[in-house]
């Protein structure tokens, strides 16, 4: 008899029987209450409990969401990852965790637009669900964009890394940051300088992160685009997700014309953020993967508008 047939001959506990082989046992004697008016409520408990807690909440929740652009295509579903908080009080003992996905799962199923204007309303109305002076929201979702090459006009997806934060105080009111990377390309000043042909170049990643003023109007102005706009328009060249050959010469051609070091590309996107009218503050840094050498190249800039001297 071959082992198929044995197979076939196998006479199998039943599924009940086989939980109990793997460890399953009977339920005990059912003694707390079922209902959840009955139920104690620890999180809600009142006492000295020795410290505020600056926030707690929620992280790493995974949710599909849906992206307005400026840029096509201009509406897109993907997926956003959320964090979500609040502080609690020293006479407080904790937060009601589910509120929190209790308010995702409601702003979900009204349509829920990944904008600021949206995402202020909810962190207002959390602030009020959790019974709390302040709550706060971010979420983190790719980006996606069209980019055509510059000769062919094939089109292909490109992405950036977007990031909406939104702290909600009763008594100051809304703080609204977002963030974005992008990548690019550059290439080595001193390496064209000092050879007497060609010139190393790199992926280089920009990483900014904007505090927008309280007028912003995300309806005249993508941030996401406008920001993307700021870390390309400095680099040695573009990223592109298709290129033919007429494509890639005019890419390299740029980027040999116009060499940037890491230092450069900061400077460069900074100057475009300090003249966004939207942006208060920011910091930008920027992320070189070296091609002939094992360490990657960085550099970091920060300012905040706030902080100039007004003349006399």
């Amino acid at each position: 008899m071959n082992q198929t047939e044995l197979n076939k001959n196998k006479q199998l506990p039943s599924k009940k029987e086989r939980h109990k082989l793997f460890g399953s046992v009977d339920p005990g004697p059912r003694t707390k209450p079922e209902q959840k008016e009955k139920m104690v409520d620890l999180q809600n408990s009142k006492k000295d409990f020795l410290f505020n807690i600056d926030m707690v909440g929620i992280s790493n929740v995974k949710h599909p969401i849906q992206i307005p652009s400026q840029l096509v295509p201009q509406i897109q579903t993907t997926i956003g990852t959320f964090s979500f908080g609040s502080s609690i009080a020293q006479g407080s003992k904790g937060t009601n965790m589910s509120r929190f996905t209790e308010q995702l799962d409601k702003y979900h199923r009204e349509g829920f637009a990944i904008d600021i204007e949206t995402l202020k309303a909810f962190t207002k109305e959390l602030a009020g669900r959790l019974k709390q002076e302040d709550a706060e929201v971010e979420v983190s979702f790719p980006w996606f964009f069209e980019r055509k090459g510059p000769y062919s006009d094939l089109a292909g997806m490109n992405h950036a890394d977007a990031t909406i934060k939104v702290l909600y105080d009763q008594n100051t009111g809304y703080d609204v940051t977002v963030e974005l990377t992008g990548k690019i390309t550059t290439l080595c000043p001193c390496s064209k300088e000092i050879s007497e042909y060609s010139a190393h170049n790199q992926r280089g990643n920009v990483s900014m992160s904007v505090k927008l003023t309280e007028d912003f109007d995300e309806q005249q102005t993508d941030w996401k685009a406008a920001l993307l706009e700021a870390a390309e328009s400095n680099a040695s060249a573009r990223i592109h997700p298709v290129l033919k050959r007429p494509d890639e010469k005019m890419v390299t051609e740029q980027a040999y014309e116009n060499p940037r070091f890491v230092e450069d590309i900061v400077r460069l996107v900074a100057a475009d953020l300090y003249e966004y009218s939207f942006v208060e503050a920011f910091e930008v840094s920027c992320r070189n993967e070296e091609s002939i050498h094992l360490h990657d190249a960085v550099a970091t800039l920060s300012y905040d508008k706030k902080q100039e001297k007004t003349p006399k």
